[in-house]
């Protein structure tokens, strides 16, 4: 199996997610299917299939879950330095428009591009891995070709 890296913070935000599901969640699906039992004729039953629903959900994704954390290769970016990999917060400047955008290559599974991290598999990510500050970076998006200058590195 391949390892999938993420940050101490990604790994930290899915441990507790998990945690959660299994000593809050699932506990609570399991009593809400109790109670709903009760009620009688499960075949028109809606909170009771709502309840069922909402335990596969909750089982699905802590499978997921614990196989993302089983195979995880924390990476801690502090360690790391020079042109950009794994763990680089970033801010780049669009060279078509001047704006300017910040974001810190992640794994898949800790990505979230609201708040500015950024995929290690996106497009974006790929085209800025191995440059340096002051480089340009070229990427191809459905909107078209897209140019991107490296203002700054940085692992802290």
């Amino acid at each position: 199996m391949e390892k999938i890296p993420l940050t101490r913070a990604g790994y930290d935000t899915l441990s507790a997610e998990l945690k959660t599901l299994k000593s809050v969640e699932r506990p609570a699906v399991i009593r809400a299917i109790a109670e709903a039992r009760e009620h009688g004729d499960l075949s028109e039953n809606a909170e009771y299939h709502a309840a069922r629903e909402k335990q596969s959900f909750i089982e699905g994704r802590v499978k997921e879950l614990e196989g993302t954390l089983g195979l995880a290769d924390v990476i801690d970016p502090s360690k790391l330095s020079g042109p950009i990999k794994f763990g680089a917060k970033v801010r780049i400047v669009d060279e078509d428009t001047d704006e300017e955008k910040s974001y810190q290559i992640v794994g898949e599974p800790e990505a979230d591009i609201e708040r500015g991290l950024l995929n290690i598999k996106s497009p974006l990510a790929r085209a800025l891995i191995g440059k340096e500050e002051g480089d340009s970076a070229e990427v191809r998006t459905p909107g078209g070709d897209k140019s991107y200058e490296i203002l700054s590195i940085d692992y802290s």
